[in-house]
């Protein structure tokens, strides 16, 4: 439980404060910033839970504010700043960009909306659609009672009663991204899949659905055997509204799902993973003069697949000039805000590969010593169709009272992760240079 939250701006002075509780004075929220201060300064890095003068303080950061929770309870830390980060995905929901300029320009709303997501320092209804339904930014009049939907007194709190489409449908995204780093050896020195489960459902009703997926990747159970090698997911978190009990029992998602998009379910995997999209550099360097690059390009999936958007970032001196490339597919731009040059391929079909050279001016030293000093290649694209960790769906049941007939799509994406990177730049003479 939670005493009071807080909006604070980056110098720690409070936007908004909702205090729910009276045993946590307001005055503890001026102290908040000095006691990070005093943190930094010892070399120490900040947690997000500590505790001063028998005050815990538990806080976020969003953007260029902090949000802040107080307590003096015993409480239940990651349940406050799960708490937190659900009123910020909301306030962005109402507000679209969350920052202090809309913290201040929407009080009264932000108050409704901490008053109903928060009851004497409990968690209550932190769902922005069923929120939206009563709680709108336009002006109350006072002859019109807004009555709250079922839903904030009912079980299923994530979706109202009554909804209604003329056509039925459910779109179930599988998204894999992949995070890689290449040491400059060749070698995967850390590799990582984040996946997702996505779901936009427009269903009549209160429906039931069953998600099945293949045993192989994740659900197996005890005296259960899986043909081939199973791949064990970590981090697994699921929606509010799966039923965990059944879960647990016999490894199948059943969930009454909320009403338009969300995320059913979130992953990871630590398995080691072969580079989909293989770039090296063989680069020459003159002294005083030039530099000039030869980049070569592999698709390393099969060829059955091909990846969309390609986008090869390599790295040049901050002040190289006159830029000049000649690829054997796709184009090429000099990005000099980013020091580097952005190969672009619209379509990389599976198992193919291709050259780019590029050549430019070094017109300082400094320059060249930057160049010894070389950033890492980093890759963009999105394979579609596709799914590094073999994960696939089974079926998708639809149960509902009425009985209509409903159509799910299912589609699969793999793409790049937040750090896909490649130290991949060889030296000169290790590579011919062919010139421009």
């Amino acid at each position: 439980m939670a005493s009071l939250i807080a909006i604070l701006d980056l110098k720690g002075k409070p936007l908004i404060t909702r205090t729910y509780r009276d045993d946590v004075p307001t005055s503890y929220i001026e102290r908040f910033m000095p006691i990070v201060l005093d943190i930094e300064e010892e070399g120490q890095q900040v947690t997000p839970c500590f505790s001063r003068e028998g005050v815990n303080y538990m806080h976020i950061r969003h953007s260029n504010l902090y949000l802040l929770a107080l307590s003096k309870r015993n409480s239940n830390a990651a349940e406050i700043i799960i708490f937190l980060h659900r009123l910020v995905s909301v306030l962005t929901e109402y507000f679209k960009e969350l920052e202090e300029e809309s913290i201040r320009d929407n009080f009264v709303i932000i108050y409704e909306l901490m008053d109903e997501m928060m009851d004497f320092g409990y968690p209550q209804t932190t769902e922005s659609k069923i929120l939206q339904e009563y709680i709108t930014q336009e002006s109350h009049k006072l002859e019109v009672q807004v009555r709250p939907p079922m839903a904030v007194t009912n079980a299923v709190s994530w979706r109202t009663e009554g909804i209604r489409y003329r056509k039925n449908e459910v779109f179930l995204d599988v998204i894999e991204s992949v995070n890689l780093l290449v040491n400059a050896n060749g070698n995967v020195v850390r590799s990582e899949i984040l996946g997702a489960v996505k779901m936009k459902c427009y269903l009549s009703g209160m429906p039931e659905l069953r998600l099945g997926l293949n045993d192989k990747v994740m659900f197996e159970t005890t005296g259960r055997t899986s043909r081939g090698k199973a791949i064990e997911m970590e981090d697994v978190k699921f929606h509010q509204c799966v039923r965990l009990s059944r879960f647990e029992n016999d490894r199948t998602i059943s969930f009454i799902p909320p009403d338009g998009e969300f995320e059913l379910m979130s992953y990871r995997l630590s398995t080691p993973v072969k580079p989909l999209i293989w770039v090296e550099a063989a680069v020459e360097s003159h002294k005083g003069s030039r530099i000039e690059y030869m980049v070569k390009c592999k698709a390393q999936f099969k060829r059955r697949s091909t990846a969309n958007n390609v986008e090869i970032y390599v790295p040049v001196p901050d002040d190289a000039d006159s830029p000049k490339f000649r690829a054997s597919t796709g184009s090429v731009q000099y990005a000099p805000d980013k020091s580097c040059f952005v190969w672009k391929i619209k379509q990389l079909g599976g198992a193919r590969e291709f050259l780019m050279r590029a050549h430019f001016g070094l017109p300082s030293v400094r320059a060249e010593q930057d160049a010894e000093k070389r950033a890492p290649i980093t890759v963009k694209f999105e394979i579609p169709y596709f799914t590094v960790s073999g994960i696939q769906v089974r079926y998708l049941k639809i149960v509902e009272k009425s009985g209509y007939q409903a159509l799910p799509w299912v589609r699969y994406i793999t793409q790049n992760g937040d750090d896909y990177s490649l130290r991949t730049a060889i030296e000169k003479g290790s590579a011919p240079i062919v010139p421009m």
